[in-house]
């Protein structure tokens, strides 16, 4: 079997065992891939023509292997993702508890399961506790604090269920799925360096659920956490590798690493979202936005990464194709983060930056971790000249993601503006050694040292970096 039909039955397997988990996004990503990958020119038939879109410049680009000989870093230790020896145990009980879940009745779900013993009734049942004590936990935040106050709420079934699946991993009976769930809740809990061992032994047991792969991203937040992984060898370990490169600032491996994949995964539209994000990054915006217009035209109905795609044309002050951009979040799904976020560039461009306030607030009450609103609510504050306010988003971001430059950044300009500059210079220390080629920083940093309240004018005209005029036209959220 080639490494291309290797990955076509392994995903197609897994899109199935994902959502009969009720892990949708994680299905879904699967299936993205799963389309992704070329299909055989000798199976073409007229129903699955449509997903064979012509290699454009932008594929040609990235894709300098050759298609049908590159095969997938690493072999597969486990020929296809079958786990399904307890099918039938629980099988009417699960498909009932399963439609309770999928109407958000989680309670209900895990009600029907409290008896039943199979590994997917298991893992629906604690996925199921999990995921009320997470509703019933936004829904004191809101009734205590307002929608984008903070609160001490917390996850109230995290006490047993951490109990229940330790005492199963420990035994020996826990499944992949339980342990994602365990680390889940390991991580709420604070325990980073355990969360990160149990979804090490789950991705190396099950490496098709994308939510692990995320998950276990999210806690190497040093190359030290990175390479000290004993990852199984496995083509899903590109797809990690890349992303943990790009969230470590690694861009130009990142990009190496998505360039291999396009060998198999050549037609993927996520694997060219997040080329579009690394050379976000690199602030070549002409390539980004040659990426997103194609992405468009592949998926016309598509929301997410719209939000960056939208921060290009903001920085490039293109009016019109922003407005056109905002027109078509706002019918496709309005309440959707992404497309608030969107519709306040738009607004913000225009110089309508109360308007612009109103919809990165109304993103932030469908989701209060969404970074850029927080960031992007910063900066229409610093317009606004209301500083206290523009310093409290802008710590909201950090709190968030301690490695978003634009928010440090944003925490200098609004000290520097209080005429703060000891704690602005602290700040624009910061940008800087998370985003050391964006002149524009520097720049800042440089004018922050030669004020009359520091006067430090040597140290300013110490402060040099790679110039462009991308970096310089860098005023983007």
């Amino acid at each position: 079997m080639s490494s291309k039909d290797s990955c076509r039955s392994e995903l197609r397997i897994a899109v199935r065992q994902l959502s009969d988990r009720c892990l949708y996004s994680a299905s879904k990503w699967a299936a993205e891939q799963l389309v992704g990958i070329e299909q055989d020119p000798a199976k073409f038939t007229p129903t699955n023509t449509r997903f064979q879109r012509g290699s454009s410049s932008i594929r040609r680009k990235y894709r300098t292997h050759d298609m049908t000989a590159t095969p997938i870093a690493g072999v597969s230790y486990v020929a296809t993702p079958v786990m399904e020896e307890d099918e039938l145990v629980d099988g009417d009980f699960y498909l009932l508890a399963k439609s309770y879940f999928d109407c958000r009745e989680y309670k209900r779900a895990a009600h029907v399961l409290r008896d039943q013993t199979g590994r997917k009734s298991v893992f629906l049942r604690c996925y199921a506790l999990y995921l009320a004590g997470e509703k019933r936990k936004e829904e004191e935040m809101i009734e205590l604090e307002g929608p984008l106050g903070k609160s001490d709420a917390v996850n109230g079934e995290l006490v047993s269920l951490e109990r229940e699946l330790s005492t199963l991993r420990k035994n020996g009976t826990i499944d992949p799925f339980c342990l994602y769930l365990y680390a889940l809740v390991l991580k709420q809990k604070g325990s980073e360096n355990l969360a990160r061992t149990v979804l090490l032994e789950s991705v190396n047991s099950y490496p098709w659920n994308w939510n692990a792969w995320t998950e276990l991203r999210s806690l190497c937040t040093t190359v030290d956490n990175l390479n000290s992984l004993a990852l199984n060898s496995h083509w899903m370990k590109d797809f990690f590798l890349a992303s943990a490169y790009q969230e470590l600032r690694m861009h130009n491996d990142c990009l190496s690493k998505y360039e291999y994949l396009l060998g198999t995964f050549g037609y993927s539209n996520y694997i060219q979202a997040q080329i579009a994000k690394a050379q976000y990054s690199l602030r070549e915006f002409d390539q980004v936005e040659a990426i997103f217009e194609e992405l468009l035209r592949n998926d016309p109905y598509r929301v997410e990464d719209m939000d960056m795609y939208s921060n290009v044309l903001y920085a490039k002050e293109c009016f019109s194709a922003l407005s056109y951009l905002a027109h078509r979040a706002f019918t496709i799904d309005k309440y959707r983060p992404e497309s608030c976020c969107i519709i306040g560039n738009y607004y913000s461009l225009k110089g309508q930056h109360e308007k612009s306030v109103m919809y990165f607030r109304r993103a932030l009450k469908l989701n209060k971790n969404y970074l850029s609103a927080w960031t992007l609510m910063g900066h229409e504050f610093v317009e606004m000249k209301n500083t206290p306010a523009a310093v409290d988003a802008y710590r909201r971001a950090v709190d968030i993601d301690s490695c978003d430059y634009r928010a440090w950044y944003g925490l200098g300009q609004a000290y520097e503006m209080m005429g703060m500059h000891f704690y602005a210079l602290n700040y624009f220390k910061k940008s800087v050694f998370l985003q050391p080629t964006d002149s524009r920083l520097w720049i800042a940093m440089a004018q922050c040292y030669e004020t009359e309240q520091l006067h430090m004018l040597d140290e300013g005209s110490n402060c040099s970096a790679p110039t462009s005029k991308a970096a310089l036209r860098a005023g983007a959220p």
